[in-house]
């Protein structure tokens, strides 16, 4: 297994115990980003992933069973196929072309996988009122990787407005800011 197979294994599993922690009262309470639902959050994992790997002609990452009727089902089955491609060392170096240029399975799981479901698990602690602390380690990576590329991340539409928190703010603080959440 290498670094990035379980680095997506670490942060899939804080998502997980988040998904899996949710009272089934809260699957519609209001998530970040606007309009979401703690629902929507998974939704959006579920089925733009699979959407995105479905032109790696010879993978695949199977569609979700629906959000609507088991959310914690509909990520398991995702969480698991992915984590099947990065345990597969054949599978896992495969190159393909992107829009982000060419790269391997397990470079693109990590560049966009494994970040949004890390960032995902804030929104739908929020939503839940679930423990909302994300790894201090991982938040101080993606703060100083982010931080660089915040006018090309801002013109992807991916990010909302940076919000404005004291200089002094802890780092997830400002992680959670940069991407347009109110902390």
């Amino acid at each position: 297994m290498t670094e990035i197979a379980d680095r997506y294994r670490w942060i899939a599993r804080q998502f997980t115990d988040r998904v899996t922690a949710v009272p089934e009262t809260a699957w519609d309470n209001p998530a970040p980003p606007d309009g979401w639902v703690a629902r929507d959050v998974v939704r959006h994992l579920v089925e733009w992933v699979p959407a995105f790997f479905a032109s790696y002609t010879d993978i695949s990452v199977p569609a979700a069973m629906s959000v609507d009727t088991d959310p914690a089902a509909a990520w398991e089955g995702l969480c698991d196929a992915l984590q099947a491609l990065l345990d597969d060392p054949e599978v896992a170096a495969r190159e393909y072309d992107t829009p982000m240029g060419r790269m391997s399975v397990e470079q693109a799981i990590d560049m966009i996988v494994t970040n949004d479901v890390f960032l995902h698990t804030w929104d739908l602690a929020r939503a839940t009122g679930l423990d909302e602390t994300l790894d201090p380690d991982e938040v101080h990576r993606m703060l100083e990787g982010m931080e660089p590329w915040d006018d090309a991340l801002r013109q992807s539409g991916h990010y909302g407005p940076r919000v404005q928190v004291p200089d002094d703010a802890d780092e997830q603080t400002k992680l959670i800011a940069f991407i347009g959440r109110r902390p």
